[in-house]
Protein backbone atom coordinates (compact mmCIF):
# COMPACT_ATOMS: atom_id res chain seq x y z
CA UNK A 1 0.00 0.00 0.00
CA UNK A 2 0.88 3.65 -0.27
CA UNK A 3 3.19 4.41 -3.14
CA UNK A 4 3.53 7.87 -1.61
CA UNK A 5 5.29 6.50 1.46
CA UNK A 6 8.92 6.80 0.39
CA UNK A 7 7.90 5.42 -2.99
CA UNK A 8 7.12 2.02 -1.48
CA UNK A 9 4.90 -0.74 -2.79
CA UNK A 10 1.82 -2.17 -1.09
CA UNK A 11 3.81 -5.03 0.43
CA UNK A 12 6.45 -2.63 1.70
CA UNK A 13 3.83 -0.41 3.27
CA UNK A 14 2.30 -3.38 5.08
CA UNK A 15 5.70 -3.92 6.72
CA UNK A 16 6.20 -0.26 7.59
CA UNK A 17 6.36 0.75 11.22
CA UNK A 18 2.97 1.50 12.79
CA UNK A 19 4.02 5.03 13.75
CA UNK A 20 4.85 5.81 10.10
CA UNK A 21 1.50 4.45 9.01
CA UNK A 22 -0.33 6.53 11.60
CA UNK A 23 1.55 9.64 10.48
CA UNK A 24 0.29 8.98 6.97
CA UNK A 25 -3.25 8.74 8.32
CA UNK A 26 -2.84 12.00 10.23
CA UNK A 27 -1.76 13.80 7.05
CA UNK A 28 -4.89 12.82 5.13
CA UNK A 29 -7.96 14.99 4.66
CA UNK A 30 -11.26 13.11 4.68
CA UNK A 31 -12.40 12.33 1.17
CA UNK A 32 -15.23 14.50 -0.13
CA UNK A 33 -18.59 12.70 -0.22
CA UNK A 34 -19.06 14.03 -3.74
CA UNK A 35 -16.32 11.63 -4.82
CA UNK A 36 -17.93 8.52 -3.34
CA UNK A 37 -20.97 6.74 -4.76
CA UNK A 38 -22.89 4.48 -2.37
CA UNK A 39 -25.96 2.55 -3.49
CA UNK A 40 -28.16 0.25 -1.39
CA UNK A 41 -29.82 -3.03 -2.43
CA UNK A 42 -32.36 -4.92 -0.29
CA UNK A 43 -31.62 -8.49 0.80
CA UNK A 44 -34.08 -11.21 -0.17
CA UNK A 45 -36.93 -11.68 2.33
CA UNK A 46 -35.51 -14.84 3.89
CA UNK A 47 -32.26 -13.02 4.77
CA UNK A 48 -33.83 -9.86 6.18
CA UNK A 49 -33.34 -11.03 9.81
CA UNK A 50 -29.62 -11.42 9.11
CA UNK A 51 -28.68 -8.73 6.56
CA UNK A 52 -29.95 -5.18 6.98
CA UNK A 53 -28.82 -4.10 3.50
CA UNK A 54 -26.42 -4.79 0.65
CA UNK A 55 -24.41 -1.88 -0.70
CA UNK A 56 -22.06 -1.01 -3.54
CA UNK A 57 -19.45 1.66 -2.88
CA UNK A 58 -17.27 3.24 -5.56
CA UNK A 59 -14.53 5.86 -5.35
CA UNK A 60 -11.85 6.41 -7.97
CA UNK A 61 -9.55 8.63 -5.93
CA UNK A 62 -5.94 7.59 -5.41
CA UNK A 63 -6.32 7.79 -1.61
CA UNK A 64 -9.56 7.55 0.35
CA UNK A 65 -9.71 8.56 4.02
CA UNK A 66 -12.81 8.22 6.18
CA UNK A 67 -14.21 7.03 9.52
CA UNK A 68 -16.13 3.82 10.18
CA UNK A 69 -18.67 4.37 12.98
CA UNK A 70 -19.20 1.74 15.64
CA UNK A 71 -21.51 -0.98 14.36
CA UNK A 72 -22.49 -4.64 14.36
CA UNK A 73 -20.56 -6.18 11.46
CA UNK A 74 -19.94 -5.91 7.72
CA UNK A 75 -19.08 -8.58 5.16
CA UNK A 76 -17.41 -6.88 2.19
CA UNK A 77 -15.57 -7.75 -1.00
CA UNK A 78 -12.89 -5.33 -2.20
CA UNK A 79 -13.05 -5.74 -5.97
CA UNK A 80 -10.70 -2.77 -6.29
CA UNK A 81 -8.49 -1.12 -3.71
CA UNK A 82 -6.57 -2.04 -0.62
CA UNK A 83 -6.56 -0.34 2.74
CA UNK A 84 -6.19 -0.40 6.47
CA UNK A 85 -8.36 0.18 9.53
CA UNK A 86 -6.88 1.90 12.55
CA UNK A 87 -8.42 0.18 15.56
CA UNK A 88 -8.83 2.36 18.67
CA UNK A 89 -6.76 -0.07 20.79
CA UNK A 90 -3.72 0.67 18.63
CA UNK A 91 -3.83 -2.22 16.16
CA UNK A 92 -3.78 -1.65 12.42
CA UNK A 93 -5.63 -4.26 10.36
CA UNK A 94 -5.03 -4.58 6.61
CA UNK A 95 -7.85 -5.29 4.18
CA UNK A 96 -8.32 -8.44 2.10
CA UNK A 97 -10.19 -9.31 -1.06
CA UNK A 98 -13.05 -10.59 1.12
CA UNK A 99 -13.32 -8.92 4.51
CA UNK A 100 -15.32 -9.45 7.66
CA UNK A 101 -15.42 -6.32 9.76
CA UNK A 102 -16.34 -7.71 13.16
CA UNK A 103 -18.58 -5.67 15.49
CA UNK A 104 -16.93 -2.36 16.38
CA UNK A 105 -17.25 -0.95 19.88
CA UNK A 106 -15.90 2.46 18.81
CA UNK A 107 -15.33 4.45 15.63
CA UNK A 108 -12.22 3.61 13.61
CA UNK A 109 -10.44 5.62 10.88
CA UNK A 110 -9.80 3.92 7.54
CA UNK A 111 -7.30 4.67 4.79
CA UNK A 112 -7.56 3.04 1.35
CA UNK A 113 -5.37 3.16 -1.74
CA UNK A 114 -7.84 3.51 -4.60
CA UNK A 115 -9.65 3.19 -6.78
CA UNK A 116 -11.88 1.58 -4.16
CA UNK A 117 -14.89 -0.45 -5.28
CA UNK A 118 -16.54 -2.65 -2.68
CA UNK A 119 -19.72 -4.69 -2.46
CA UNK A 120 -20.90 -5.63 1.01
CA UNK A 121 -23.58 -6.75 3.43
CA UNK A 122 -24.37 -4.93 6.67
CA UNK A 123 -25.13 -7.63 9.23
CA UNK A 124 -27.67 -7.58 12.02
CA UNK A 125 -26.78 -9.01 15.45
CA UNK A 126 -28.66 -12.17 14.45
CA UNK A 127 -26.70 -12.25 11.20
CA UNK A 128 -23.42 -12.11 13.07
CA UNK A 129 -24.51 -14.89 15.43
CA UNK A 130 -26.05 -17.17 12.81
CA UNK A 131 -23.15 -16.79 10.36
CA UNK A 132 -20.19 -17.07 12.72
CA UNK A 133 -21.44 -18.73 15.89
CA UNK A 134 -18.83 -16.59 17.66
CA UNK A 135 -18.97 -14.07 20.48
CA UNK A 136 -19.00 -10.53 19.10
CA UNK A 137 -17.25 -9.43 22.28
CA UNK A 138 -14.38 -11.88 21.94
CA UNK A 139 -13.94 -11.48 18.17
CA UNK A 140 -14.97 -7.84 17.80
CA UNK A 141 -12.98 -4.78 16.76
CA UNK A 142 -11.06 -6.39 13.92
CA UNK A 143 -10.90 -6.39 10.13
CA UNK A 144 -10.46 -10.08 9.30
CA UNK A 145 -10.11 -12.13 6.15
CA UNK A 146 -13.64 -13.51 5.86
CA UNK A 147 -12.53 -17.03 5.01
CA UNK A 148 -10.73 -17.32 8.36
CA UNK A 149 -14.03 -17.10 10.23
CA UNK A 150 -16.59 -18.21 7.63
CA UNK A 151 -14.71 -20.79 5.59
CA UNK A 152 -12.71 -20.88 2.33
CA UNK A 153 -15.79 -20.46 0.14
CA UNK A 154 -15.87 -16.80 1.14
CA UNK A 155 -12.24 -16.30 0.17
CA UNK A 156 -13.05 -17.84 -3.21
CA UNK A 157 -16.16 -15.67 -3.54
CA UNK A 158 -14.10 -12.51 -3.06
CA UNK A 159 -11.59 -13.62 -5.68
CA UNK A 160 -14.38 -14.45 -8.14
CA UNK A 161 -16.06 -11.09 -7.63
CA UNK A 162 -12.78 -9.21 -8.07
CA UNK A 163 -12.11 -11.14 -11.28
CA UNK A 164 -15.59 -10.65 -12.75
CA UNK A 165 -16.02 -7.06 -11.64
CA UNK A 166 -16.19 -4.69 -14.59
CA UNK A 167 -17.07 -7.41 -17.07
CA UNK A 168 -20.20 -6.87 -19.17
CA UNK A 169 -23.31 -8.24 -17.51
CA UNK A 170 -21.87 -8.47 -13.99
CA UNK A 171 -24.29 -6.16 -12.17
CA UNK A 172 -24.97 -5.45 -8.48
CA UNK A 173 -27.94 -7.80 -8.64
CA UNK A 174 -25.55 -10.63 -9.50
CA UNK A 175 -23.28 -9.64 -6.61
CA UNK A 176 -26.23 -9.67 -4.22
CA UNK A 177 -27.27 -13.10 -5.49
CA UNK A 178 -23.74 -14.47 -4.95
CA UNK A 179 -23.59 -13.01 -1.45
CA UNK A 180 -27.03 -14.37 -0.59
CA UNK A 181 -26.15 -17.88 -1.71
CA UNK A 182 -22.91 -17.85 0.27
CA UNK A 183 -24.60 -16.49 3.40
CA UNK A 184 -27.39 -19.09 3.29
CA UNK A 185 -24.81 -21.89 3.24
CA UNK A 186 -23.24 -20.86 6.54
CA UNK A 187 -26.30 -19.79 8.54
CA UNK A 188 -26.66 -21.82 11.72
CA UNK A 189 -29.91 -22.23 13.66
CA UNK A 190 -30.17 -19.97 16.69
CA UNK A 191 -32.08 -20.79 19.88
CA UNK A 192 -35.61 -19.40 19.72
CA UNK A 193 -35.13 -17.65 23.05
CA UNK A 194 -32.02 -15.91 21.73
CA UNK A 195 -33.94 -14.66 18.70
CA UNK A 196 -36.71 -13.42 20.98
CA UNK A 197 -34.19 -11.70 23.24
CA UNK A 198 -32.58 -9.88 20.31
CA UNK A 199 -36.00 -8.57 19.37
CA UNK A 200 -36.52 -7.38 22.93
CA UNK A 201 -33.12 -5.67 22.96
CA UNK A 202 -33.93 -3.99 19.64
CA UNK A 203 -37.26 -2.73 20.95
CA UNK A 204 -35.59 -1.56 24.16
CA UNK A 205 -32.94 0.41 22.27
CA UNK A 206 -35.56 1.93 19.98
CA UNK A 207 -37.82 3.25 22.73
CA UNK A 208 -35.62 6.07 24.01
CA UNK A 209 -32.25 7.74 23.67
CA UNK A 210 -31.59 6.71 27.28
CA UNK A 211 -33.18 3.29 27.92
CA UNK A 212 -32.63 1.91 31.41
CA UNK A 213 -31.17 -1.50 32.22
CA UNK A 214 -34.09 -2.15 34.58
CA UNK A 215 -36.52 -1.85 31.67
CA UNK A 216 -34.58 -4.46 29.70
CA UNK A 217 -34.24 -6.78 32.70
CA UNK A 218 -38.00 -6.71 33.28
CA UNK A 219 -38.84 -7.74 29.71
CA UNK A 220 -36.09 -10.36 29.28
CA UNK A 221 -36.54 -14.03 30.20
CA UNK A 222 -33.02 -14.26 31.60
CA UNK A 223 -31.18 -13.46 34.79
CA UNK A 224 -29.11 -10.24 34.75
CA UNK A 225 -25.91 -12.26 34.35
CA UNK A 226 -27.29 -14.32 31.44
CA UNK A 227 -28.70 -11.18 29.86
CA UNK A 228 -25.33 -9.44 29.94
CA UNK A 229 -23.57 -12.48 28.50
CA UNK A 230 -26.00 -12.89 25.60
CA UNK A 231 -26.15 -9.21 24.66
CA UNK A 232 -22.35 -9.15 24.74
CA UNK A 233 -22.26 -12.24 22.50
CA UNK A 234 -24.51 -10.83 19.78
CA UNK A 235 -23.77 -7.09 19.94
CA UNK A 236 -20.18 -7.05 21.23
CA UNK A 237 -21.05 -4.89 24.24
CA UNK A 238 -22.96 -5.48 27.49
CA UNK A 239 -26.35 -3.73 27.79
CA UNK A 240 -25.13 -0.58 29.56
CA UNK A 241 -22.36 0.05 27.03
CA UNK A 242 -24.65 -0.91 24.16
CA UNK A 243 -27.17 1.71 25.24
CA UNK A 244 -24.35 4.28 25.33
CA UNK A 245 -23.29 3.40 21.81
CA UNK A 246 -26.73 3.62 20.28
CA UNK A 247 -27.54 6.79 22.18
CA UNK A 248 -24.50 8.40 20.55
CA UNK A 249 -25.24 6.97 17.09
CA UNK A 250 -28.89 8.04 17.16
CA UNK A 251 -28.04 11.45 18.58
CA UNK A 252 -25.48 11.93 15.79
CA UNK A 253 -28.01 10.93 13.15
CA UNK A 254 -30.59 13.34 14.50
CA UNK A 255 -28.11 16.20 14.94
CA UNK A 256 -26.90 15.70 11.36
CA UNK A 257 -30.44 16.06 10.00
CA UNK A 258 -31.36 19.52 8.70
CA UNK A 259 -34.92 18.85 9.92
CA UNK A 260 -33.82 18.81 13.55
CA UNK A 261 -35.30 21.79 15.41
CA UNK A 262 -33.79 23.74 18.30
CA UNK A 263 -36.24 22.00 20.62
CA UNK A 264 -35.12 18.62 19.33
CA UNK A 265 -31.47 19.55 19.86
CA UNK A 266 -32.26 20.51 23.45
CA UNK A 267 -33.99 17.15 23.98
CA UNK A 268 -31.00 15.31 22.53
CA UNK A 269 -28.58 17.21 24.75
CA UNK A 270 -30.82 16.39 27.72
CA UNK A 271 -30.12 12.69 27.19
CA UNK A 272 -26.48 13.30 28.21
CA UNK A 273 -24.99 14.51 31.49
CA UNK A 274 -23.87 17.74 29.85
CA UNK A 275 -22.75 19.04 26.46
CA UNK A 276 -19.10 18.05 26.91
CA UNK A 277 -20.23 14.52 27.76
CA UNK A 278 -22.33 14.40 24.57
CA UNK A 279 -19.35 15.57 22.52
CA UNK A 280 -17.07 12.89 24.00
CA UNK A 281 -19.62 10.13 23.45
CA UNK A 282 -20.33 11.07 19.84
CA UNK A 283 -16.60 11.38 19.14
CA UNK A 284 -15.99 7.92 20.64
CA UNK A 285 -18.72 6.05 18.77
CA UNK A 286 -19.09 8.14 15.61
CA UNK A 287 -15.61 9.58 15.21
CA UNK A 288 -16.72 13.20 14.83
CA UNK A 289 -17.76 16.06 17.07
CA UNK A 290 -21.41 17.23 16.96
CA UNK A 291 -20.32 20.54 15.43
CA UNK A 292 -19.05 18.70 12.33
CA UNK A 293 -21.81 16.15 11.87
CA UNK A 294 -23.64 18.28 9.35
CA UNK A 295 -20.68 19.45 7.31
CA UNK A 296 -20.83 16.35 5.07
CA UNK A 297 -17.10 16.00 5.47
CA UNK A 298 -17.12 12.26 6.11
CA UNK A 299 -18.93 10.37 3.36
CA UNK A 300 -19.11 6.95 5.00
CA UNK A 301 -20.15 8.57 8.25
CA UNK A 302 -22.88 10.56 6.50
CA UNK A 303 -24.33 7.40 4.99
CA UNK A 304 -23.85 5.00 7.87
CA UNK A 305 -25.54 7.19 10.48
CA UNK A 306 -28.51 7.72 8.18
CA UNK A 307 -31.64 6.57 10.03
CA UNK A 308 -32.38 3.86 7.46
CA UNK A 309 -29.37 1.98 8.81
CA UNK A 310 -30.95 1.68 12.24
CA UNK A 311 -33.18 -1.19 11.15
CA UNK A 312 -30.90 -3.38 13.25
CA UNK A 313 -32.33 -1.55 16.26
CA UNK A 314 -35.95 -1.27 15.24
CA UNK A 315 -37.76 -0.68 11.93
CA UNK A 316 -40.21 1.46 13.88
CA UNK A 317 -37.76 4.27 14.65
CA UNK A 318 -39.02 7.49 13.06
CA UNK A 319 -36.67 10.20 11.77
CA UNK A 320 -37.62 12.41 14.70
CA UNK A 321 -39.16 10.41 17.56
CA UNK A 322 -41.00 12.28 20.25
CA UNK A 323 -39.81 12.31 23.85
CA UNK A 324 -36.15 11.97 22.94
CA UNK A 325 -34.91 12.53 26.44
CA UNK A 326 -37.44 10.34 28.21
Amino acid sequence: MAADLAGGTSAEFARARPDARRRRLDRQVLTSPALIALDYYPPPPDLEPFVTTYFLMRCDERTIADIQPAGVGILGAFMRGRGEMFIPDGRIDSSHTMNLLTPLAAAAPILVDGPWHSFGAALSPLGWGAMTGLSASEYGNRLREAGELLGPDFTALGETMARRYGQPGFEPEHMALMFSEAIRRVLKPLPDLHVRLMGEVAAWLGESLSPTIDDLTKRALYSPRQLQRLVDRYFGLPPKQLARKYRALRAASLLASPATSAEDVAAIEGAFYDQSHMIREIRLFVGRTPARLGDQGAPLLSELIDMRNFREISPRIAPMPKGLGE
